[in-house]
């Protein structure tokens, strides 16, 4: 195959996913895991253990760094999309990450283990743009989110001395914290994406989210430990109980999918009619629809009926069925129904003996009225299908 013909080929196989990348309407489920990097915490210890906190020489300084691995984090949703870009949904969220070192006391970090949780449920809002005359299937989108999370530690420690003891004033010992306890803060967060269509309805999506929580505060515990032994000192300096007030903003970067319940199937596209043996003027039936329904009614089966007996006897190579809608609905939601209506009568069309392969069946939505009308009018004459026979 020729360079020229791979492109035409590869141009004509992205035109309906293209003509898919339109807002979402109706409910949606999604889901998305990826890369979580929360940042460092700089905070301070209150209460016994703050005061018991020291540096070398018995200087104290209750001061407590945190600095985290990469983690992953994981996202879960349902939502609703009003057809015109926004749409809304609740989120149940889920990050980890492992420590990489606390430092406190001014100490070199040691021994230093444990990780870094947050789990909560978000109510968000998007809005999914819509880039006129752009080649690829995909639709950038933006959202914000409110909601409540919880931030826990799950024994976060690390200890100020190595296989020997650091001599602390005078009673020759070295400290750990340990910070082990969960609290529940009101949570932010803004996401940038970007929405691939696979399919109708399907999508793959890349976004990027900032979290970000009220500082939660968690409980924290400092023992001294005995030269060399690691066997705690129960009482005297350098032993205490407090809280410590820490930072929780989360960078992910997540992949995921994201599925439409309701989204508009794309029309067959119609096989271009052989050469004419001779002119044919067309013949057309209309069959009428009651308002936001796509079945048929006792008159319609009987027109419809008459159109199948009329394509038998007549010289007909060709039978389009074309479907349409009053204007009392959004765009989107009057093509898929006049898709259905379409479908329906060309179904019924089948029953009476009309081969399917004859059938071209198209859908036009609200764009071409019998009678014009403002937006939002019902209008029972533009709620029909048109048999035309060719």
């Amino acid at each position: 195959m020729s360079l020229k013909k791979a492109l035409l080929a590869a141009t004509m196989m992205s035109l309906p996913l293209a003509a898919q990348a339109q807002p979402v309407t109706g409910l949606y489920i999604a889901g998305g895991a990826g890369f979580n990097w929360l940042q460092s915490s700089k905070d301070q210890v209150d209460g016994t253990a703050g005061a018991a906190l020291v540096t070398t020489g018995g200087v104290r300084a209750n001061g407590v760094k945190t600095e985290w691995d990469m983690g992953w984090a994981g996202v879960l949703s349902i939502g609703y999309g009003f057809g015109n870009g926004v749409r809304a949904e609740i989120e149940g969220n889920y990050r980890e990450n492992d420590l990489d070192s606390l430092r406190f006391s001014n100490g070199t970090p040691r021994f230093q283990g444990g990780r870094a949780r947050s789990y909560g449920v978000m109510g968000n809002a998007f809005y999914d743009f819509n880039i006129p005359g752009f080649f690829l299937p995909v639709q950038p989108y933006v959202g914000v989110g409110a909601g409540y999370v919880w931030h826990e530690y799950d024994s976060v420690r690390g200890n100020n001395f190595a296989g020997a003891p650091i001599l602390l004033g005078t009673n020759g010992a070295g400290q750990r914290l340990t910070i082990s306890d969960t609290d529940g803060r009101f949570a932010y967060q803004g996401i940038a994406g970007v929405a691939f269509n696979l399919a109708p309805g399907l999508a793959l999506t890349a976004e990027y989210r900032f979290l970000g929580t009220l500082s939660p505060r968690l409980n924290a515990r400092v023992t001294g430990q005995a030269a060399g032994s690691g066997t705690t000192i129960s009482s005297g300096f350098g032993t205490g109980t407090g809280r410590v007030e820490v930072d929780n903003y989360n960078h992910s970067v997540l992949v995921g999918l994201r599925y439409a319940f309701n989204a508009p199937r794309p029309a067959p596209v119609a096989a271009p009619a052989g050469p004419a043996v001779s002119p044919a003027v067309a013949r057309t039936y209309l069959v009428f629809f009651d308002w936001d329904r796509a079945d048929l009614t006792d008159r319609a089966r009987q027109i419809v009926a008459e159109a199948a007996n009329a394509s038998r006897t007549a010289n007909v190579t060709r039978i389009e069925v074309a479907g349409h809608a009053d204007r009392s609905g959004t765009p989107q939601y009057n093509q898929r129904l006049s898709q259905r209506r379409a479908e329906v009568v060309a179904a019924e069309l089948a029953r009476n003996g009309v081969a399917r392969q004859n059938i071209v069946v198209q859908a036009f939505g609200e764009s071409r009225p019998l009678v014009p009308t403002a937006d939002g009018v019902r209008e029972p004459q533009n709620r029909r299908v048109e048999i035309v026979l060719r």
